[in-house]
């Protein structure tokens, strides 16, 4: 039986409640770790999926937090160390959107897309470094977006964000490799949850059209992306950002 030695590992998910979030949560107990489910706002969301994966006998607990916080999130990761342990691997997946045409787009609008999308990625990664260098092992594992390369009309702000992560997981990949703390990031394209509903709604087939796979992306594969790159056949594998978009072309 394929092995991804995972078993017993601590992973702490960002925005775990739903989406993609929450499926990378359960295909990571799926295979043998305990499971701190990050979320800001849906405390029943985030509460469903730690009952899902104590379902599959491994440990699970809901932390409330802002990741756009550094307060906020050193506060979750001292829960998560007290009830859980020491975090093996992060999943930086909390992120939001304020999408309009350039010239719409309003200070506050820019301000909330990167203080989540790029500053949570900051505050959360610093709490775990501290750990992982000690023991000279870890993976970070950072949620981006087709986004942050392909270009698409009124996402400037939520683009630039992802395109920042992106840079920032190859500089860290870098300081890391030393202490064999992988970074890497997973850039889904279109895919099935609440957060793209009005975007597949709106412009369902010019998005397909502009795939090889002609259907939308469910969580699940976006997970199973995440879960290789936590594992030991992720081992060689750093710097790198996979995209999950179904062929996504540029126009």
């Amino acid at each position: 039986m394929l092995s991804l030695k995972l078993d017993g590992k601590i992973v702490w998910v960002t925005g775990g409640s739903r989406g993609i979030g929450r499926a990378t949560a359960v295909a990571f107990a799926d295979v043998g770790c305990d499971v701190a489910v990050g979320y800001r706002e849906s405390a029943k969301g985030a509460e469903a999926v730690v009952a899902e994966i104590q379902g599959k006998g491994r440990k699970a607990i809901a932390v409330k937090m802002d990741v756009s916080n550094a307060a906020s999130c050193e506060a979750a990761y001292a829960e998560v160390s007290e009830k859980l342990g020491k975090c093996d691997v992060l999943v930086n997946n909390a992120g939001v959107t304020a999408d309009n045409l350039f010239l719409m787009l309003e200070e506050p609008d820019w301000a909330k897309v990167m203080g989540t999308n790029v500053m949570g990625v900051v505050h959360c990664t610093k709490l775990v470094l501290r750990d992982m260098m000690m023991k000279r092992g870890g993976r970070i594992i950072n949620l981006s977006s087709a986004a942050g390369t392909k270009g698409g009309r009124g996402q400037s702000n939520y683009a630039a964000s992802k395109g920042a992560v992106e840079a920032m997981s190859r500089s860290l990949a870098v300081e890391l490799s030393k202490r064999n703390i992988t970074v890497n990031c997973v850039a889904p394209g279109v895919i099935e949850t609440d957060m793209s509903a009005e975007v597949r709604k709106l412009a369902e087939q010019e998005i397909l059209d502009r795939q090889l796979v002609k259907r939308f992306g469910k969580p699940e594969e976006v997970a199973g992306w995440v879960v290789f790159l936590a594992s030991c056949y992720g081992d060689f594998v750093t710097g790198q950002t996979i995209h999950v978009d179904g062929g996504l072309k540029m126009p």
